[in-house]
């Protein structure tokens, strides 16, 4: 099936009726973000009262598991949007609005609260990581690493020309620093899978965990506690400065005792993510129309390049070495950045 462009910011012809239907008549309806996926947002005013709309069409998108994991991290004690109505059918949500303050543009505007805005950022993984995972979510252990990994010959090989692709090297390579992984004693936890300074509000008059507004989490799942470390830490859209992570991963570890097997599980997620991230763009540029993902590649590069050079990962590293070169690594993405 191909993919859709990116949809036009025009609200769903249902959006009026279903505003009106819960108390919301006549309301302005803003265009607020698209993503890449299919849902797309939108800002909602009457007089003095503000939401957010969730438009997430079906069969593309399915809400509910948005709906179970919002209310799942209220539970716990998190900020997540409140659903105020929905129509699960036609994929819409009405949601508490948290404000225009996004991380990453409080980041750019005072680089100075960084360290404070990342430190955070741990505390909130350290408080989700002390709660069992929410109940009824899939797992995200060895099978689903190495399905994931494989988009990177699937979409990024061909969209840089590179013949002759490895799989049968690829594959040991992957299982090589993979299964340490998935059989170190790790218990699982919640993961929120894209965690990252552009899908956290800062919300007004609120501190310390309460203060992060959490939003894009419904495709959650159970898995490892390093994985959404290295989402936020490694972030395709920003610079993480080498020191800062260094500090957080180090916060990390004395909030929650973690010895060195979280360490080595964090270089090699980190590997992994990136390593899918490329080929998710590629596919974001070739099959959805949404060339604006291009610009990242250079700097996922820069990620996987520092990942591979940890201790454990020299089965990858050799990989990459003797099978991608560097023209079709950063260098092949220089005009698009």
């Amino acid at each position: 099936m191909g993919g859709a462009m990116a949809s036009p910011m025009i609200p769903p012809e249902t959006a009026a009726e279903f505003l009106a239907s819960h108390g919301w008549s006549n309301a302005e309806i803003l265009p607020l973000a698209g993503d890449a996926s299919f849902r797309r947002y939108f800002r909602i005013l009457a007089g003095e009262r503000r939401a957010v709309l969730m438009d997430a069409p079906p069969p593309q998108e399915d809400v509910r598991p948005f709906v179970a994991v919002a209310g799942w991290l209220e539970q716990i004690g998190l900020v997540a949007p409140k659903i105020l109505a929905a129509d699960i059918d036609r994929g819409l949500l009405l949601l508490d609005d948290l404000g225009d303050a996004r991380m990453r543009e409080a980041l750019d505007a005072e680089p100075e609260a960084e360290r404070e805005l990342y430190e955070t950022a741990v505390d909130v993984l350290v408080h989700l990581h002390r709660q069992p995972p929410m109940d009824g979510l899939p797992k995200h252990g060895l099978g689903e690493w190495l399905t994931e990994v494989q988009l990177f010959p699937d979409w990024y090989v061909p969209a840089v020309g590179l013949e002759g692709f490895d799989q049968a090297g690829w594959d040991l390579a992957w299982r090589a620093v993979l299964e340490p992984v998935a059989s170190d004693g790790l218990a699982p936890v919640t993961v929120l899978r894209d965690y990252h300074a552009e899908n956290v509000m800062l919300v007004d008059g609120r501190g310390g965990i309460g203060r992060f507004g959490l939003l894009d989490f419904q495709d959650a799942l159970a898995g490892h506690p390093a994985y959404d470390l290295v989402s936020v830490l490694e972030d395709a859209r920003r610079d993480v400065p080498p020191e800062l992570e260094r500090q957080m991963i180090d916060r990390y570890r004395d909030c929650t005792n973690a010895d060195d097997r979280f360490e080595r599980a964090y270089w090699v997620l980190a590997a992994q993510r990136n390593t899918r991230i490329l080929g998710v763009f590629c596919r974001l540029w070739k099959r959805d129309g949404k060339d604006r993902y291009k610009q990242f590649q250079p700097r996922m590069w820069g990620l996987l390049g520092r990942d591979l050079e940890q201790p454990g990962l020299e089965p990858l590293r050799q990989w990459f070495d003797a099978n991608v070169p560097g023209s079709a690594r950063a260098e092949a993405w220089t005009e698009a950045a």
